[in-house]
């Protein structure tokens, strides 16, 4: 299959270039990188030299990905919207890793995003990009709007349980540790190395935009409508997240009925790990792998769920992989590392 990936310069691109090149069913013809173009690829990441050599990134235009199997958009959010219309009908699939098509409702994008949608006739023609929980409608999409991080890991931590009835969809609380390569490449002042090092900092207090991403993703697949109180924290950490959820119990389901519950909805799913043990976020860098657990506090009177991931993997580019896959018709774990890297 022959593939692009348009922005390829950022983090999410360089973890699709590396993916790829371990891909034995895509060929990366184009990675463009406006801020980039002419620039070899291996001077911006000497890790991907060994795959790239000298090839350098090239600029967008439209006839570059002109025919192309898939693309892949690793843009800013705001920039896929523009992008994407046009782009449409001349590639046969497109993979977004950008927020721009997550929300169905048009009227979300100004409360949450601060603009307007400009192309809100896609909204309804995009697949969210959630296998585990949508599957069946991602197979063969042409269409696909990839899961962002932060909201992947709550959602995975809180729909086993909220399907099973053990927990209300009303009142559910997500607290949430991130790293910083979740901001993105460019330089911020909230993300230098002297801002981040040695703390850590709660950030889009009742504001975040996953919020609204996980409160639909839980009431489309479990039918029960769910609000969300969402904090995430910084932390110096280069990669990884876990998020720490929490719900009121509907009766009087205890610790293994709520694991049991992770596993029956996770059964024979191949990136997930279901035990007692506590996660890590080390347990899961570099690899498509989601580590859960649960527990029920009899004391308080409150259901626990922690999951963690990497978030350039399973919260991003390897996730779109997994996307991509589907939509190609190809095994959906081609080209996916289920084992994380360690020390």
């Amino acid at each position: 299959m022959d593939i692009g990936i348009v922005g390829a310069s950022g983090y999410t691109g360089a973890e699709l270039l590396r993916l790829c090149a371990a891909h034995p069913d895509l060929d990366v013809k184009v990675a463009t990188g406006d801020s980039q173009a002419g620039n070899r690829i291996a001077d911006l990441y000497p890790s991907l030299a060994a795959a790239y050599r000298d090839r350098p990134y090239d600029a967008y235009s439209l006839d570059v990905v002109d025919g192309l199997d898939l693309v892949f958009c690793g843009l800013p959010h705001g920039i896929s919207q523009s992008v994407i219309p046009e782009m449409r009908g001349k590639v046969g699939h497109i993979v977004d890793l950008g927020s721009d098509f997550r929300l169905h409702d048009k009227a979300l994008y100004p409360q949450w995003y601060g603009a307007a949608h400009t192309s809100p006739e896609l909204l309804d023609e995009f697949v969210y990009g959630l296998p585990e929980l949508f599957r069946p409608k991602l197979i063969g999409a042409e269409l696909i709007a990839a899961t962002g991080c932060n909201a992947a890991t709550a959602i995975f931590a809180l729909a086993p349980l909220l399907e099973a009835g053990i927990i209300h969809g009303d009142g559910l609380v997500v607290n949430l540790v991130t790293g910083v390569s979740g901001a993105g490449r460019p330089p911020k002042p909230n993300t230098t190395f002297c801002t981040v090092d040695e703390d850590v900092q709660a950030y889009g207090l009742l504001t975040h935009r996953h919020t609204p991403e996980i409160e639909q993703a839980l009431t489309e697949r479990t039918g029960k409508e769910a609000t969300v109180l969402f904090t995430p924290h910084l932390a110096p950490m280069n990669r990884g997240i876990i998020a720490t959820c929490y719900g009121r119990p509907t009766g009087n389901a205890d610790t293994a009925e709520a694991l049991d519950a992770l596993r029956e909805f996770y059964r024979d799913e191949p990136f997930m790990v279901v035990d007692e043990r506590s996660p890590s976020t080390k347990a899961t860098t570099g690899s498509n792998t989601v580590h859960l657990t649960a527990r029920v506090d009899k004391r308080t009177g409150m259901v626990m769920a922690i999951a963690t991931l990497d978030n350039l993997m399973k919260g991003a580019s390897g996730m779109a992989v997994q996307n991509a896959n589907l939509a190609l018709g190809l095994p959906e774990t081609t080209g996916l590392p289920i084992v994380g890297v360690y020390p």
